[in-house]
C-alpha cells in the first residue's frame, strides 16, 4: 500500500489537496490511503521514522517552520528513500534549488496554476501507483511453510504449482528446485496474482514460464521442459 501525506500551512489549501487527493484514490480504486494531512513537518517526519510503506508527499515549500518543505524533502527521502515527491507552491523561483539539493522531485506544481492543479496531482498519482505496482509485481514472494522451515519464494522464479500425492499438499516447481508442503489449490488461486492460472485441477502455472502449448494434447510446456496438464476449460484461458 502507498501512504499519501500532505505538508501544508494554509488551511483552505490543505482542505482542497485533500479533496482532490481522497477522490482520486477512491475513484481509482488505488490501493492507497490518505495517511496525514499537516501543517507542522515535524510531525510528519515523526509519522514515517517507523513505517515500512513507501509513500507520496505533497508538499508546500514554504513552510511556518524553521525547516521549508525542500529541507523536508531532503529529511523525508532518508527515511523513505523510495519515495515520490511533489511540491505545490506558489513560488515559481525554488526550482532550481530543489535541483541543486538533489530532492528528485516527481513534480513541481505552480498554486497560481489553477486549471492544471487537479490535473497535474492526478497524474503524479497514477505514476507513483503504476511503478510502485510494476515493482511489487516483481519482487512479490510467496511464504511457505515446509520441513519446519519459513521460506519465501520469488513469484518470478515459480513455474508450477501440482497436487502432491500426500492428501492437502502441493508441490511447487521452480527453475531449480522443488517444495512440498500444505496448502489446497484453491487457497493458492486465491493469494496469487494474474500471471498465474488454474489450467487444470491438478495445475497452477506461471503463464510467464511457459515455452509453448499443445492445444491437441493439452499440454503446456515450461521453460526448464517439464510438462503441465491443461483441461478443456483451461485452455480457453490459456490462449487468451
Amino acid at each position: 500500500m502507498l501512504k499519501v501525506y500532505i505538508c501544508e500551512d494554509e488551511y483552505y489549501q490543505q482542505l482542497y489537496l485533500k479533496e482532490i487527493i481522497s477522490n482520486t484514490i477512491c475513484i481509482e480504486n488505488y490501493d492507497m490511503e490518505l495517511s496525514l494531512v499537516t501543517s507542522n513537518p515535524y510531525k510528519l517526519l515523526d509519522n514515517i521514522k517507523d513505517t515500512n510503506y513507501t509513500g507520496i508527499y505533497f508538499l508546500d515549500v514554504h513552510l511556518n517552520s524553521d525547516i521549508d518543505g525542500i529541507k523536508l524533502a531532503e529529511k523525508i527521502r532518508y527515511y523513505d528513500p523510495r519515495c515520490f515527491i511533489i511540491f505545490i507552491t506558489a513560488d515559481p523561483s525554488k526550482s532550481s534549488k530543489i535541483f541543486f539539493h538533489k530532492v528528485e522531485a516527481m513534480d513541481y506544481i505552480l498554486k497560481t496554476d489553477f486549471k492544471s492543479i487537479p490535473i497535474r496531482i492526478k497524474d503524479c498519482i497514477k505514476s507513483a501507483h503504476d511503478k510502485i505496482s510494476k515493482v511489487t509485481k516483481l519482487h512479490k514472494v510467496l511464504t511457505i511453510k515446509a520441513n519446519d522451515k519459513i521460506l519465501n519464494i520469488d513469484y518470478d522464479k515459480i513455474l508450477f504449482f501440482e497436487t502432491s500425492s500426500t492428501i492437502h499438499k502441493v508441490v511447487v516447481h521452480c527453475m531449480d528446485k522443488k517444495i512440498e508442503f500444505y496448502k489446497k489449490m484453491k487457497e493458492l488461486e486465491a493469494i496469487l496474482d494474474d500471471r498465474f492460472c488454474r489450467c487444470h485441477n491438478s495445475f497452477i502455472v506461471n503463464k510467464d514460464k511457459i515455452r509453448e502449448i499443445n492445444k491437441k494434447d493439452r499440454i503446456a510446456y515450461m521453460l526448464n521442459g517439464e510438462e503441465c496438464l491443461i483441461s478443456t476449460r483451461g485452455i480457453k484461458f490459456l490462449v487468451k
